[in-house]
């Protein structure tokens, strides 16, 4: 090892800026950061779920060469294309090698619609902020559509294969309320489908009551156990006979990692298989896949911040033992504000790992205490406050879980959860 280590970390979104950010609040200058990523800005993806409804996409959107510059990290642009564990280094499309002593690949999760005939060419997808742009637009034609006189069919599809459904059960809500507020909703019948056989299956049976009761008071017609096969023009078809035509149909694809690893351990999908606590990839010393990238079940926000706290950690306490008294290792706790427009639900939800595929994770049973859900038009302000609260602590260099602004963030979280959330029995 260098006299002053090396820690590569490639992919800007949220496990890589949390990894790297955490690692300069460790260390300090006693370590070199670099940070590779194909995007010249980090995008608070969450967020994007407001776009097809007049968000703004400039406000998500943070360029990373000023928190890399405050925090003495040396940003590369480029995309990864070769991993060398032998030699410690990686290489870049336009060539470069970078040597590392450690290496962070937090290169995330990609969408595969393609795995289901006819989603591609037929379905509005979600994912990027081009395609919430063009939600939105869809949106207006089905607006002008019911104003013409012509009432429309909006299908809401999970296909087997997707990872997180959340951001979909969010565009659903809010679609609802959304056409209340323009007059529109007795024109347009909403239905919603889902392989899964509950709703928001990872989260448990809380969450799966939740949105039966939003269902049933929004007239939302719901269908779980419904494993799509495939998309025509105005009709979907799927495993178990039904089918369901549409005007209009919304998907979150199914998921596959970003980028190839043909030399390290991968799963069925291409995410990089990782130990559970460190997150470290299996079989190596030295490269580690929080976030997106690496082979845990659910892929959600918070649950990348949790994994790069604990690479982060345990990349410092090897660099310098004793730095981190107490290395933080990976527990899933996953925490989440539902946007619905006329109110939220909050949930928190600790999980274990099944290794069944069919239920990948569920609600730990020894930590019924900790599986709180609320529903509240107050939730919308917490929605709000992490909208604004790690954006500026992305700006300024410092990790989500970073100092006295996240023990105010999470004294406010933790009082609203008891306020405003039931513990749930499982």
């Amino acid at each position: 090892m260098n006299a002053t280590p090396t820690v590569v970390v490639v992919g800007g979104g949220f496990a890589g800026l949390e990894t790297i950010f955490t690692l300069r609040s460790h260390l300090g200058d006693r370590v070199e950061l670099i940070l590779i990523a194909d995007d010249r800005d980090f995008l608070f993806k969450p967020n994007t779920i407001y776009i097809p409804f007049g968000g703004e996409e400039e406000k998500l959107r943070i360029p990373l060469s000023k928190p890399t510059e405050r925090r003495g990290i040396e940003l590369l642009r480029g995309s990864l294309t070769h991993v060398d564990k032998v030699g410690k280094h990686v290489e870049l499309t336009d060539g470069t090698r970078v040597p590392y002593d450690y290496l962070v690949l937090a290169t995330g999760a990609a969408m595969r619609p393609q795995e289901i005939p006819g989603l591609a060419e037929y379905a509005q997808t979600i994912w990027t902020p081009d395609q919430m742009r063009s939600l939105g637009a869809s949106l207006e034609k089905l607006r002008a559509a019911v104003e013409s006189g012509k009432p429309q069919h909006v299908l809401f599809l999970v296909p087997p294969g997707n990872k997180c459904a959340g951001p979909l059960y969010e565009i659903v809500f809010m679609l609802e309320t959304w056409l209340r507020r323009h007059h529109l909703r007795d024109s347009v019948c909403v239905t919603f489908t889902t392989y899964e056989e509950t709703y928001i299956q990872a989260f448990g049976p809380r969450l799966d009551q939740v949105v039966i009761e939003q269902f049933r008071e929004r007239g939302i017609n719901g269908y779980t156990q419904h494993a799509v096969t495939a998309v025509e023009p105005d009709r979907v078809h799927y495993a178990n006979g039904t089918v369901h035509t549409y005007d209009l149909l919304i998907s979150f694809p199914p998921y596959s990692a970003a980028v190839d690893y043909p030399n390290l351990p991968v799963d069925d999908r291409g995410f990089l298989l990782t130990e559970p606590e460190t997150r470290r990839v299996k079989g190596t010393e030295d490269v580690y896949a929080p976030g997106d990238a690496g082979n845990f079940p659910v892929k959600q926000a918070f649950l990348a911040f949790l994994q790069a706290d604990a690479v982060a950690d345990d990349i410092a306490s090897r660099i310098e033992p004793g730095t981190v008294p107490h290395p933080r290792r990976f527990e899933p706790v996953s925490m989440c504000v539902m946007e619905m427009f006329d109110k939220a639900t909050f949930a928190q939800v600790p999980l274990t790992v099944t290794g069944d595929p069919a239920h990948p994770v569920h609600v730990r049973a020894d930590a019924s205490d900790q599986y709180l859900v609320g529903v509240s038009p107050v939730w919308r302000l917490g929605k709000k406050a992490l909208g604004i609260y790690l954006p500026q602590q992305f700006r300024a260099g410092r990790p989500f879980h970073g100092g006295l602004p996240w023990q105010t963030m999470e004294l406010g979280l933790k009082g609203m959860s008891k306020a405003l959330a039931s513990s749930a029995r499982t």
